[in-house]
């Protein structure tokens, strides 16, 4: 009987794979890349005889994993394997089954953990083994959660171009909200210039602040795909509520008797309260719409491309060019389409325009679904910055060791954070270590250590790749206050202007659609043409640097600046040369078409510097924190928006005094909007000399096994 009962075992080993997907986790836990461990998972179901028969990421409810073949809604892909089928261990109950004792003690830890999923033995279909998403590492998912082991047949360019849809229809409802929204609340709601530019300044700083809110949500809970596809069905909502209000009489003011200098001199029926609320309820539904969007769009698109495929990664950088190529053409089609409708059809067809776009933009993310691969969501980005605070200060008088070595890893995982990589200790910010050394009293406690007391170096490395890009992120504002107050100013400068083209005249609010047309032109150029040349001689495959590039913008902001002053400047002393300054109503004989200059150079200015800052965004966060990465980067145009706001607030108090007129005049020839683009460039120029000091004593983030480039200070 014995002799038997050991040739049966001796058997049922010599037919077991010597690689299952679990024993290989758990006996390599840390691979040097993703590429390689995907690698290893896919010898490991390519054994003679292997079979995967579920994943879930229930990790509680293991009957649903282990069901018949036959349910196939909770189901991977499964291979018969006759075989198997016969075999006396395959065909024992899930309760019975029990991993070897190497995968037992690999994966006792986390028996039962939320933070985990089921996988079923690549030898035996019916058992389920749980697989520790901390081993998962940055490897892609499907929309289940589970590992892809095939990465051919999605991601890439296929599925990028289905999130391109989703981000140019968004561009062209914001900016066509954004251009029109100035006239429609001055000649439907009745509201004067002042206070027209101020709410639609509060209304940009929200929409620009809320991605905050819907990178959290993604990073932390939802992930990218959820959070996209449910605050894309917010955004729509927002807009349909704005089309009614310039559909329903009882949504506006009445028109009746109200001219346009009746208008001018606001004479004209204010909007009740019940109406502005209407107005307020659909704007503000539309800004956080838009907060789901924009901080996931793009960080979801770079998903799509394996980062540590060197082909792939080629294709990133072409990938936000790309990226950024689509937001433009979504404002190009705002500023024209859009701007044509409203103006030559009704404002209803234009609003109504942009929610038939948003409604088709839906439907093709999520036709995309079957392309897309997944991150796993790493829980709440806030709290583990908030244990690192606390466990460096509850650990203030530690001294910190000189051998990094000593510090805090875990080693039997990936990482201790769901869906990131080790990040590599840095010597810098040297107080927040504390929170990483393991005290005595760590050590003898008794129970586990919770992070509240002791965080891994990744843990701490996160806090610290946050803190170094906040002063570069903090010389964006300023620049995004001279892209937005260029932008709207030169739509009111061209309201009085000569904008005759062609026999035909160009709608005030369209003008500035050469800044976006340029864009869209020299994007390609500078993809196909200047970035092979510049290579040559940096040997960089972007050609230069995410900072060098924005850099450049920086400097370019200044002259955009500058060439505002002058061009309005000359606007203003011809129209009181030709005594047109203080009628609205007539034309100055000056050519719109001199704000080609200033829009120009914020073209180029955004195309080097805002795709510079998005690449940098979210090449510099932590994996646990793409999307908040580009969250920063979408809050630094609101932020923008409200400093904007603020200096002309200050500016109009301080040069209205004593009966003046101040710079920001409701009649612009009356107003010195010159000096106030002069203000911008003064301040542009200090920006400028703090970004070189910022650029110079910033180190890029390190990762644990290998460090990628320009590791310590940029050349």
């Amino acid at each position: 009987m014995d002799h038997a009962a050991a040739s049966k075992e001796e058997q049922q080993q010599h037919q077991q794979p010597p690689h299952t997907l679990m024993s290989l986790i758990s006996t390599n836990p840390v691979l040097d890349s993703q590429a390689e461990k995907l690698d290893h998972w896919k010898e490991a179901e390519m054994e003679p005889g292997a079979t995967t028969t579920c994943s879930s990421v229930v990790a509680d409810e293991p009957s649903r994993c282990c069901r018949s073949p036959s349910t196939t809604d909770d189901l991977a892909a499964t291979t018969p394997a006759p075989a198997a089928a016969a075999d006396p261990v395959s065909s024992s109950s899930p309760s019975t089954m029990k991993p070897d004792s190497q995968e037992t003690a690999g994966l006792a830890e986390n028996t039962a953990n939320p933070t985990s999923t089921l996988v079923a033995s690549a030898v035996m279909p019916s058992a389920c083994f749980e697989v520790d998403k901390f081993s998962i590492g940055y490897t892609p998912v499907d929309i289940r959660g589970r590992p892809l082991l095939d990465l051919s047949k999605t991601g890439g360019w296929r599925a990028a171009f289905f999130i391109f849809g989703n981000e140019t229809a968004e561009r062209m409802a914001f900016y066509g909200i954004l251009v029109n929204l100035i006239f429609y609340l001055y000649y439907e709601m009745h509201i004067n210039f002042p206070s027209t530019s101020t709410l639609v300044t509060n209304v940009i700083g929200t929409a620009s602040l809320t991605p905050l809110l819907g990178a959290f949500v993604a990073d932390a809970y939802l992930g990218r795909y959820y959070t996209i596809g449910i605050f894309s069905m917010i955004y729509l909502v927002g807009l349909i509520l704005l089309t009614l209000t310039s559909v329903l009489a009882g949504t506006r003011p009445s028109n009746s008797g109200c001219g346009i200098i009746t208008l001018y001199l606001g004479f004209c029926a204010p909007a009740s309260t019940r109406q502005m609320a209407f107005l307020y309820v659909s704007l503000y539904t539309i800004a956080l719409g838009s907060g789901g969007i924009r901080p996931c769009v793009s960080s979801f698109g770079a998903d799509q491309f394996d980062i540590e495929d060197p082909k792939e990664k080629l294709h990133l950088a072409r990938f936000f060019n790309g990226f950024y190529f689509m937001i433009t053409l979504g404002i190009l089609l705002s500023l024209t389409l859009v701007v044509y409708v409203s103006d030559y059809v009704s404002w209803g067809w234009g609003f109504g325009t942009l929610a038939i776009a948003m409604g088709v933009a839906n439907i093709i993310f999520f036709m995309g679904t079957p392309f897309y691969r997944h991150r796993l969501p790493s829980g709440s980005p806030l709290t583990r910055l908030a244990q690192v605070l606390v466990a460096s200060t509850r650990k203030r008088k530690v001294q910190v060791p000189s051998d990094e070595s000593l510090l805090h890893e875990v080693h039997d995982k990936e990482s201790a954070i769901v869906g990131s990589r080790k990040l590599h200790h840095v010597n810098d910010l040297r107080f927040l270590d504390k929170a990483a050394v393991e005290t005595e009293e760590d050590k003898i406690s008794g129970t586990p250590v919770t992070a509240w007391r002791l965080c891994t170096v990744t843990q701490v490395e996160e806090m610290k790749a946050l803190l170094r890009v906040i002063p570069i992120w903090a010389t964006s504002i300023v620049l995004n206050t001279v892209f937005v107050q260029i932008l709207n100013f030169g739509a009111q400068q061209a309201m009085n202007m000569d904008r005759r083209l062609w026999g035909f005249n160009v709608p005030a609010a369209s003008v500035p659609v050469v800044s976006a047309m340029f864009i869209l032109l020299f994007i390609p150029l500078y993809d196909c043409l200047l970035v092979p040349f510049i290579g040559q001689y940096t040997r960089n495959p972007r050609g230069i640097s995410y900072l060098q590039r924005t850099g450049v913008g920086l400097f370019a902001s200044i002259l955009a600046a500058v060439a505002a002053a002058l061009v309005e400047r000359k606007r203003r002393q011809v129209s009181w040369e030709t005594r047109t300054a203080g009628d609205p109503l007539l034309t100055v004989p000056f050519s719109a078409w001199w704000l080609i200059i200033p829009f120009f150079l914020t073209g180029f200015a955004e195309v080097f510097a805002s795709i510079g800052q998005l690449e940098f965004f979210y090449d510099q966060a932590p994996d646990g924190m793409r999307s908040m990465g580009t969250a920063f980067f979408a809050a630094t145009s609101g932020l923008g928006a409200y400093l904007g706001s603020f200096l002309i607030t200050v500016t109009s108090k301080i040069t209205g005094k004593h009966g003046k007129s101040p710079w920001v005049n409701n009649v612009i020839s009356i107003g010195h909007i010159d000096y106030y683009f002069w203000l911008l460039a003064v301040l542009s120029s200090i920006n400028f000399i703090a970004f070189l000091y910022f650029v110079h004593i910033y180190r890029y983030k390190r990762l644990g096994h290998h460090e990628n480039h320009n590791t310590h200070k940029i050349p």
